[in-house]
């Protein structure tokens, strides 16, 4: 538990690994603002679930990919319930191809969210977080695997990478933490989507854990980095994936 009530933004948190980082930071004492594309109903929900559970979050929608939207979550933030002192930048989009095959839009589609969503989240964050906050951002073990056809993905989760550990020399004067978690596979719709069932058990039986991570596997890990267990973590990737690389 935080030692007292503390304001996070998530990206992307209206399903898969980021409803369930939402969650978890909800029940450790944070208020919570849910960003979310276009699924307003499962980010409604989330809302109210963790309302019922005694949390309190709001959701606000946006495109992370434009600045507007970083500056409208920051604002309804603190005006909802004060300075905030988490961000995690968890919005993400994959379009795989050759890089032989990939197009300018699939190019422009993934360096727009991956990258351009969380610079522009970490620009903000780094002049309006509270002093002593935490940024995490999420990148991917397919830095590390470079499989065929993740190129343009794995090129934008590298430069991810590159921009935490520099931030976090940046902002560590003022105490604030920038680490990265990256997962390797998360049985999420994310992951699922386009996926034949014998695929997805080859990638399980890959795994030296015999099976594929779960959101809340990678919910723990921004917790801990955003609770105070995490005061000596900084400038940091840390890659969830039990072992596949």
């Amino acid at each position: 538990m935080t030692s007292e009530p503390s304001t996070a933004i998530v990206t992307g948190a209206g399903k898969g690994i980021g409803a369930a980082i939402a969650r978890r930071l909800s029940r450790d004492g944070f208020q919570v603002v849910i960003n979310y594309a276009s699924d307003g109903a499962a980010a409604n929900a989330l809302v109210q679930s963790l309302e019922t559970e005694g949390g309190k979050a709001i959701a606000i929608q946006g495109d992370v990919a434009a600045t507007a939207t970083h500056e409208r979550l920051f604002d309804a933030a603190e005006q909802a319930f004060g300075p905030v002192g988490i961000l995690v930048n968890n919005a993400g989009t994959m379009r795989n191809s050759a890089i032989a095959q990939a197009s300018d839009e699939d190019f422009e589609q993934q360096c727009a969210v991956n990258l351009g969503g969380v610079f522009r989240g970490m620009r903000i964050a780094a002049n309006r977080l509270a002093d002593g906050g935490r940024i995490v951002s999420l990148s991917s073990s397919v830095v590390g695997l470079y499989q065929p056809n993740y190129g343009l993905y794995a090129a934008t989760k590298a430069a991810v990478e590159a921009l935490t550990k520099v931030l976090a020399k940046e902002l560590g004067p003022r105490g604030i933490r920038v680490n990265a978690v990256a997962p390797g596979p998360v049985e999420t719709g994310f992951f699922l989507v386009g996926k034949p069932a014998e695929l997805v058990e080859t990638i399980r039986q890959a795994n030296p854990l015999g099976r594929l991570g779960q959101p809340d596997d990678i919910a723990a890990i921004v917790a801990f980095l955003a609770g105070p267990d995490g005061d000596w973590v900084n400038g940091q990737v840390l890659r969830a994936n039990g072992g596949i690389i």
